[in-house]
Order: C-alpha cells, then sequence, then structure tokens
C-alpha cells in the first residue's frame, strides 16, 4: 500500500497594502498634488515599481485584496481618502473604518486579470478645504 502525498495547505495571500503619503502643506500652497503626493505599496517583491512617486504600478492578480491607506506628511496636518475612481469590471473599493476608532481604509479586491495598466484617482481631503484634491498622475495596477 502506497502513501498519499501530503497536500500542503495554501497560505491565503497577504493584503496588498497601498500607501500614500501626502505633503498637505504643499498641497494646499499649490492647490494640486503633484510633487506633494508620495505612494508605496507591499508587494515590490512581486513586481511593483515606482515607489515613492506620483506613478506607483501595482502589480496585481486576480483575487488579490487590496487596501489604501494615507499618511500626512506632516504631523497635525489632516488627510484623508475621499474616494478611489477606477474601472469598477476591476476593482471596487469600499471606505471601512477600523472597529472602536475613526482611521479610515479603502479596501477592494481585484475581480479579474488584465493585460493592460488600469489607471485609477484618488480624491483628498486635506486640512480643512472643502473641496478635494484629486492625483494628477494616475498610479496603475499591473498585470
Amino acid at each position: 500500500m502506497t502513501a498519499k502525498p501530503r497536500v500542503q495547505p495554501t497560505a491565503p495571500k497577504r493584503p496588498i497594502s497601498i500607501t500614500a503619503v501626502v505633503d498637505c502643506v504643499g498641497a494646499l500652497a499649490s492647490d494640486s498634488m503633484q510633487g506633494n503626493l508620495y505612494f508605496y505599496d507591499t508587494n515590490k517583491a512581486g513586481g511593483s515599481a515606482g515607489f515613492g512617486t506620483e506613478a506607483l504600478r501595482t502589480k496585481v492578480s486576480r483575487g488579490d485584496q487590496l487596501l489604501w491607506g494615507v499618511l500626512a506628511l506632516e504631523c497635525e496636518a489632516f488627510v484623508a481618502i475621499e474616494g478611489i475612481e477606477i474601472d469598477r469590471d476591476i476593482c471596487e473599493p469600499v471606505r471601512k473604518v477600523y472597529p472602536g476608532t475613526d482611521v479610515a481604509y479603502w479596501i477592494g479586491t481585484v475581480k479579474k486579470d488584465t493585460a493592460q495598466p488600469i489607471p485609477y484617482l484618488i480624491r483628498f481631503q486635506v486640512g480643512t478645504r472643502v473641496e478635494p484634491i484629486t492625483t494628477t498622475t494616475p498610479p496603475m495596477l499591473v498585470g
């Protein structure tokens, strides 16, 4: 009698965190995110590129869970993600709040693989400004 090979359970994929670091003072002074926004993600080993720039290219595949968050470069400045505009056939980000806090993040799951880069825009609430400031150079999801 031959023993069946042991099948290792596959570990669930870790979410890919995408963090925007915003120079709030610069964005408010120039009324623009251009030169005042720095993106990073946790998938460099998987092929992401463009770290520390507005033109982050996050390498993704179908089923990847994406988490977007934002940090202010200045410690006492306010910044939040107001919305993410992306092809809903690829990903539908929704706003969530960590339990017991007022700290918000956005989460979405990549619905399908794509051969073409998928650009998206992020609208940021900055300081006490009423109108959001939108990314000028879109980050992208790449397959």
